[in-house]
């Protein structure tokens, strides 16, 4: 079987969020499981010389943008068995005076370059996948422009697409002139609705509406999106097409987030040896200045700081939280609401909170595996990617039952023991912070919480699952 996985970013080259991370995670996984899986991704300037330096050319030719003719190169690195390939215009992907590889002006013309590119690389390449799985409003024109320009095609006509939704937040959407201008398409599928919104051209729409199977990334997000509150528009579209949705759970990568071999945190551990966490938890402590005492639950915060993340819940109930017998830490930026929030309480409440408002991936491992309790109250997570880290490291999630953080976290049961972490089904400011007083309560009794810490880091997180879902539903597909 052969995929070609397509994506605006995949780490190590670079990335902004949760896709960069499946893009690198899934195709190895997949790769795992004996597909042959191939990446493709723009050449940005801002990727790492160390990388681009070992890219090596393989073909050049011409893409349709409109009524222009624009270079194309394709480079490519082999990683971890997976060949990656890299769609090369610096016009369009290098932009030194903005490094973000979104939010530019042009967005619509240089992700209309790249869908053109991608699917004439397929012949430059001699690689004719059996199914495309193409990420985001990035590549939601793909499945369209597929048929419209290559579906008479032999060696295409039968490459079957999936398009996978990370966040419905983001669509992709654009003025309508933009269908003659950069893609040369008559506005018959704007006109009939199949991309239309509100009058505009929708990618995303387009994506969901051609692709032949639609997944996003955990079971219940799949459900919410096709209600009003969740859907952000799309909820009747995807109602109108659940007959071809499904929700498959992200995973995380084990052999780059593992307690017994990470190079980032203080003392390695396992889930045999969970008294070696303690000695993060106390080195965590010296280096923030905040007491060194294995009886005060250290909560973690490692998120980005905005209202999507829970954080006016948290805001409301700061007072109360440093009434209690606690200890924080907080890792991340946003909003500066909220980060002036943080530093607020960071200064006047120095011995209880420590708020560093930056970017820092070690920081933020030596978090995981130091902390008690992992607070992620979100209003809406698609997957979620902290909890699950948490869990890895032995930290006990807090998270409000939505989208993958429903899927992941189950709720500690007092009678049998079950159970990975606390959850609290409203959005409400006082159901979260009862919800942080009972674990913190349960904290004191360290036969309950050594139990609530093996049953986390028992939990399988991993890719495995999920790409053996993704590769029945890639084989259901080209049967």
């Amino acid at each position: 079987m052969k995929v070609l996985y397509v994506t605006a970013e995949c780490w190590p080259f670079i990335k902004t969020g949760g896709l960069g991370d499946v893009a690198y995670a899934l195709p190895k996984a997949l790769k795992k499981e004996g597909v042959d899986v191939r990446v493709i991704m723009p050449k940005y300037s801002n990727i790492p010389t160390y990388l681009k330096d070992k890219f090596k050319p393989v073909a050049e030719f011409s893409v349709k943008v409109g009524w222009r003719n624009q270079y194309c190169g394709i480079e490519s690195m082999e990683l971890d068995g997976i060949t990656f390939y890299f769609i090369d215009n610096e016009f369009y992907f290098k932009r030194s005076d903005q490094p973000s590889i979104y939010g530019h002006g042009d967005d619509p013309e240089r992700f209309a370059f790249f869908t053109n590119a991608v699917l004439a690389a397929i012949e430059k390449l001699n690689f004719y996948p059996d199914v495309m799985n193409l990420n985001d409003w990035h590549t939601g024109m793909i499945p369209l422009m597929l048929k419209e320009n290559y579906g008479h095609l032999r060696k295409y006509k039968n490459i079957k697409t999936v398009y996978t939704i990370h966040n419905l937040q983001y669509q992709g959407i654009f003025n309508k002139e933009i269908l003659g201008n950069i893609f040369d398409l008559s506005y018959d599928h704007f006109n009939n609705g199949d991309i239309e919104f509100y009058g505009n051209v929708n990618f995303m729409k387009a994506g969901i509406v051609f692709a032949d199977e639609v997944t996003t990334v955990s079971k219940t997000y799949a459900k919410e999106i096709q209600t009003e509150f969740y859907g952000e528009g799309l909820d009747g579209l995807l109602k109108a097409n659940a007959y071809k949705l499904e929700g498959i759970l992200n995973g995380i990568d084990y052999d780059l987030n593992n307690p017994a071999t990470d190079n980032a945190i203080f003392v390695n551990f396992d889930v045999n040896c969970i008294e070696k966490k303690l000695e993060n938890k106390k080195k965590l402590q010296e280096i923030l200045g905040l007491e060194v005492n294995p009886d005060i639950p250290l909560v973690g915060i490692v998120s980005r700081l905005t209202s999507q993340k829970g954080l006016d819940l948290i805001n409301y109930m700061m007072p109360e939280i440093m009434s209690e017998n606690l200890q924080m830490v907080v890792l991340g930026t946003g909003e500066h609401q909220y980060q002036s929030m943080f530093n607020y309480y960071n200064s006047n409440f120095s011995d209880k909170l420590s708020a560093r408002i930056t970017f820092d991936t070690a920081f933020a491992q030596q978090i995981y595996a130091a902390c008690d309790i992992f607070l992620m109250p979100s209003l809406y997570e698609p997957c979620g990617i902290g909890q699950m880290l948490a869990m890895r490291y032995g930290s006990i999630p807090i998270v409000r039952e939505t989208g993958g953080l429903k899927d992941t976290v189950m709720p500690y049961n007092k009678f049998t023991g079950e159970g990975n972490g606390f959850s609290f089904a409203n959005y409400n400011a006082h159901e979260m912070f009862f919800t942080l007083q009972k674990a913190i309560k349960l904290y004191q009794d360290k036969n309950i919480w050594n139990n609530l810490i093996i049953n986390a880091m028992n939990t399988d997180n991993s890719w495995k699952k999920s790409a053996q879902d993704y590769i029945r539903i890639f084989k259901s597909l080209i049967s």
